[in-house]
């Protein structure tokens, strides 16, 4: 087994670390990255958010591609309750950038009566074979890394305290380039690194050999436009 051993954090971490606490929001919030707060890419953001909101619900990555769902999602504007605009800093070209998210909180009602229909009520009915997962409560340790700088600490953060699967994220201890943080989780393990799917971090091993630390993630880099 091999152990982690807690090192001098950087000051930049350091700045973060203190006293960090964080509590996330409800599963029937779906969040997307946006350019612009333009009507028509608006429509189109909330029918990713809404999309990523039932897969999120019912634990069914192919829910999507159900006939009654994907009229749902066409028309996801129908089921939005309140939306708002969010930003995140991320780094471009060694400097920090402002990154527009939409940010959209769907009837939760709505959400179940569709699941339901579509064979998929773990939570609409609250009787079928998933909604034990879905209930299930887990603490779990991952390993962070490549936090090469503070933006890129902030993304991770933000990223976490926007996840609906997680209750509450504490960061335990900082080294290097990575931290080690605890999650307090609504759902199973591998539920929680599938829905870091399309955010700033990746899963590099759901099964690491390493002591006290259920998962390693890295820091997704962001983007950056070609050079003319």
């Amino acid at each position: 087994m091999t152990s982690l051993r807690l090192l001098r954090p950087t000051l930049a971490l350091l700045m973060f670390l203190a006293a960090f606490a964080v509590h996330a929001g409800g599963l029937y919030t779906g969040q997307v990255p946006v350019n612009s707060q333009a009507d028509e890419e608006r429509v189109g953001a909330l029918k990713a958010a809404l999309a990523q909101v039932v897969v999120k619900v019912s634990g069914d990555g192919a829910i999507v591609n159900k006939p009654e769902v994907a009229k749902a999602i066409a028309g996801a504007d129908k089921y939005v309750q309140q939306y708002e605009y969010a930003q995140d800093v991320v780094t471009e070209n060694g400097q920090p950038q402002a990154r527009l998210s939409l940010v959209a909180q769907f009837d939760r009602d709505a959400i179940d009566r569709l699941i339901g229909e579509a064979g998929g009520g773990a939570r609409a009915s609250g009787e079928s074979a998933q909604a034990p997962e879905v209930q299930q409560n887990g603490t779990y340790r991952i390993w962070v890394s490549g936090v090469a700088s503070a933006e890129d600490y902030a993304r991770v953060i933000g990223s976490l305290r926007r996840n609906e699967l997680l209750r509450s994220v504490q960061v335990e201890q900082a080294r290097g380039d990575g931290v080690q943080v605890r999650l307090d989780a609504a759902a199973s393990l591998q539920r929680v690194l599938d829905s870091l799917t399309g955010g700033p971090l990746h899963v590099l091993n759901a099964k690491p050999p390493v002591e006290g630390i259920d998962a390693l993630v890295g820091v997704q880099q962001a983007q950056t436009a070609p050079q003319n």
